[in-house]
């Protein structure tokens, strides 16, 4: 059964849903499972490059992480630079964080030659000290990438108030190369932009089984009939189920909820005035925008615990908005959701080769439309010839994370401890 709404996105969305296409009956070159940012791009790419590909979407487009998130457009990964080169390796790190750095203007090129109608801003993102300690810590990230060349500015607590609105936070780093986007635009325009260069996209169709056939080609089992394809890449993320075996076990999900305020006209005004995306550097953090219509998005880690009618997420909105805005006076909610993020030991992404011909990049951290659209492309790439080298990092092999399970549920536990405590 195909969902629901699953976000305010879904309705503020300028992209329609496109139709839905038959499943081809003879072999294809590329079957996809997943009708997100991963997915298109991975369609769009591969189309583009003139190879066959067919996306199956077991709801709708977006409706896993793609369609419930805030919509930060950013620059690099989880982890500060230092922190990466530190885990890759100088040299491999630093190719890396160059092709995570250029992430945004990939994103933003893409929005423009396809004429994707998806709010998108051009006005940087803006990382948030909550204390003197996150101050300190943005200090070093700075340094990072202004010794690397990036268009980065630290701000000062003034400067930081005056581009937020909000006296609550003692500094910032703000990233030139950043931005925002509706999400669900976003992934709209890039399905309509797939199906443009050629590639099918089926929703509502399940994958349910994956086999190698003789003769090398994948047959793919759905609740609409089989696909074969010569390969198949799972762009499932956070919303992989129990299709490849253990894969699931391969990271941690946590939840992330959101609640967007009507829109508020002229009173908001001079919150977020050039609409940068925010969030801070608390252990539990925050996140703020502003969309076209004026409504405040503000969001945490954590499962929605109620709605827009009442609940502990409710109240800890409004108290996080007065905090945050305290001239602003009560405000309106007209929509509040959730979503899944899926989280790696180290904080950074995968690619899995899963087995000849089948591939999965997963373990996005909270950074899904950067990186799900550099790794499809990349994916692409690799399949239409390119050397394994030039991926943003080694093909590697799927490995659980024993802790899973258990740090799912000590997540879940303590975000919404934090958010209890919060709405008090």
């Amino acid at each position: 059964m195909i969902s629901e709404r699953v976000s305010l996105w879904d309705e503020t969305a300028a992209e329609a849903e496109g139709p839905g296409r038959p499943l081809p009956e003879a072999p294809i070159d590329l079957a996809i499972v997943g009708g997100g940012f991963t997915g298109l791009s991975t369609a769009l790419h591969a189309a583009e490059a003139g190879l066959s590909a067919h996306v199956i979407e077991a709801q709708r487009i977006g409706h896993g992480g793609s369609g419930r998130n805030v919509g930060l457009v950013n620059a690099g990964v989880w982890l500060p630079p230092a922190a990466v080169r530190a885990k890759l390796g100088d040299d491999t790190g630093r190719s890396f964080l160059a092709r995570f750095g250029d992430g945004p203007r990939m994103v933003f090129d893409l929005i423009e030659r396809h004429q994707i109608r998806c709010e998108a801003t051009r006005e940087g993102t803006i990382h948030v000290a909550h204390a003197p300690s996150g101050l300190r810590a943005l200090e070093g990230r700075y340094r990072d990438w202004r010794e690397m060349g990036a268009p980065v500015e630290l701000l000062d607590r003034d400067a930081v108030t005056a581009r937020t609105g909000s006296p609550a936070f003692h500094g910032g780093l703000l990233d030139h190369r950043a931005g925002t986007v509706n999400p669900m635009g976003y992934v709209r325009g890039l399905a309509r932009a797939a199906d443009g260069a050629g590639a099918g996209i089926s929703t509502g169709v399940r994958a349910t089984r994956l086999a190698r056939e003789d003769g090398g080609l994948w047959r793919v089992e759905t609740t609409a009939g089989p696909l074969r394809a010569r390969a198949v890449v799972l762009g499932t993320n956070a919303y992989t189920d129990a299709l490849w075996p253990g894969l699931r076990r391969s990271y941690t999900t946590i939840r992330y909820f959101q609640l967007a305020t009507e829109p508020l006209g002229t009173d908001a005004a001079h919150i977020l005035p050039g609409r940068q995306g925010v969030w801070d550097t608390a252990p539990v953090m925050t996140s703020l925008r502003r969309d076209a219509a004026g409504r405040i998005m503000i969001g945490s880690m954590g499962r929605l615990m109620g709605d827009v009618g009442g609940g502990i997420s409710l109240r800890w909105a409004r108290k996080r908005i007065a905090r945050l805005f305290p001239g602003l006076g009560p405000v309106r909610f007209d929509a509040a959701w959730d979503g899944e993020i899926a989280m790696t030991p180290d904080h950074l992404p995968r690619v899995h080769q899963l087995a000849e011909g089948l591939y999965t990049p997963i373990g996005y951290n909270g950074r899904g439309i950067t990186t799900g659209t550099i790794f499809g492309a990349a994916i692409a790439g690799l399949l239409t010839g390119r050397d394994p080298a030039a991926l943003p990092l080694p093909l590697t092999d799927m490995a659980a994370v024993p802790s899973a399970p258990l740090m799912r549920r000590f997540y879940a536990l303590g975000f919404a401890a934090t958010q209890v405590w919060r709405g008090l």
